[in-house]
This record gives structure tokens, C-alpha cells and sequence, in this order.
């Protein structure tokens, strides 16, 4: 079962709870009940009204989802505006993953850039992925288009794993962008004893915040998500599309 069907069935579980609370009378306000029956760390900002009168949208990092005020019903799915065609949902998904970005300092990540980029890019990555080790293999290209890239660690096979110590051995690095290249051409440098997992799990865990389910996955200044890897040309001109859109 996947995460976020697990998600899905804890929080209708948690709804049925409410409505029978609500029932009875024993509070007027949805969101103190929906609180008190949501994950753990849910906080009462969580939960806030959604563009439909009479629903409540429900956050965790860039995961968006919708409950009637009466506690209901659960919607798992996106909101458009019929008459602007626009995805409000994406929307909201776009400023969480924004926000979530905005708090890892650019200290941590291993950054190749051109002189005057026209794009920033955030790409969480495992060394052992085949469609990452492709797009790190095409970063000077990348560059001369104009892209800035932004590496964040994200090994797949989660601590613990060889992934998780290549990941590692990387970010200890005094070279942090040498060794990633290395390590995406399979030789990682050696982890000494004392590197610490510190970094790794913050990164890892911000993806997991921010919906990553595979690499590599990237993430545009504007909080776009765009799941797996395009040819530098393609990526560019899809950069400059959603660029467009906002215009």
C-alpha cells in the first residue's frame, strides 16, 4: 500500500470519527474536531477554507486535500476555476513546495551554475539512479542554456542503505561538486566515521515533504514539480512554457 493511500484511508477513518462527534453537538468548530483526529503534528493551520464555500483544505508540506465542514466527506483530487480553467489546488501545491525550498539554505546543496542563468532549478537526486546519473551527465549543457542547478540528496533506498552512505560520503566532501560527479560515474569517495547522516535526512526528508516519489525530481523557482528526467532542450523550453503561463 502506498503512502499516500495510507493517507487517504487514516484520514476517512478519522472523518467518520468526527461526523459522529459533530453529530452530537459536542463542538461547532470543524477544524477542532478534524484536529483532534488528524495525523500527529497537524496543526489547527493546517486546516483552513478552501476556494468552495462549505469545504476546508487540508495541508502536510505540498500534499493538498479537501473536507466538508461537516466532516463528511473527503476529496482527494484538484479544484479548477471553471472559468479561468485554472488548477487552484497545483496552485497551493506550487507555494508549499516554494515555502519548503525557502527553508534549506543553499550552503547545503551542491549547486552547478552558469555565469548569468535564467533558470534555477532544485533536483533532488540519488547517485545510483540511472535517469540522474543521465541528466548530471548533461549539466554543462544545462549550464550553457542558461540553467542553474540546484542538487538536494534524495537516495531512494532511504538511510541506512549504500545510497544513503554515497549520499553521504558526497555531501562530506571538500569538493562536494567533484565528488558527485565521480560518484554519478561510479566512484563514490569513501565515508569517514565522522560524517555525519544530519544533512542526508534533512534533505531526504524535505522531499518526502515536498511529494518527491522518484528521481530525479525537479523543482522550478516557482515551486512547479516535474517528475523525472527531459532532454536539456525540452526541460528549457517547458521552463520557459510555464514561465509564459505566469505572465
Amino acid at each position: 500500500m502506498s503512502c499516500r493511500i495510507t493517507r487517504l484511508v487514516f484520514i476517512v477513518g478519522a472523518l467518520a470519527c468526527a461526523a459522529t462527534a459533530w453529530a452530537a453537538g459536542e463542538s461547532t468548530d470543524p477544524r477542532i474536531e478534524l484536529l483532534k483526529k488528524l495525523p500527529a503534528g497537524s496543526k489547527i493551520e493546517d486546516l483552513r477554507p478552501a476556494p468552495i464555500p462549505g469545504l476546508y483544505e487540508f495541508s502536510q508540506g505540498a500534499e493538498i486535500s479537501y473536507l466538508t465542514a461537516d466532516g463528511k466527506y473527503f476529496i482527494d483530487g484538484s479544484v479548477y476555476d471553471m472559468n479561468t480553467h485554472q488548477n487552484l489546488t497545483e496552485d497551493r501545491r506550487n507555494a508549499a513546495r516554494k515555502q519548503l525550498l525557502s527553508a534549506l539554505p543553499e550552503s547545503q546543496m551542491i549547486i552547478f551554475s552558469p555565469k548569468a542563468p535564467q533558470f534555477t532549478i532544485t533536483v533532488f537526486t540519488d547517485v545510483d539512479c540511472g535517469y540522474c546519473r543521465k541528466l548530471h551527465s548533461e549539466i554543462a549543457e544545462l549550464n550553457r542554456l542558461g540553467v542553474r542547478v540546484r542538487y538536494a540528496a534524495f537516495p531512494r533506498s532511504g538511510p541506512g542503505t549504500e545510497s544513503w552512505r554515497k549520499a553521504q560520503a558526497v555531501w562530506c566532501s571538500e569538493d562536494r561538486n567533484a565528488a558527485l560527479t565521480r560518484a554519478k560515474l561510479g566512484t563514490a569517495p569513501e565515508l569517514s566515521k565522522s560524517c555525519p547522516s544530519d544533512p542526508v535526512a534533512r534533505e531526504y526528508a524535505l522531499g518526502q515533504s515536498i511529494g518527491v516519489r522518484g528521481t530525479p525530481a525537479i523543482v522550478t523557482e516557482s515551486g512547479d514539480y516535474i517528475s523525472g528526467y527531459l532532454p536539456p532542450t525540452d526541460l528549457v523550453r517547458y521552463l520557459k512554457d510555464l514561465q509564459l503561463a505566469r505572465r
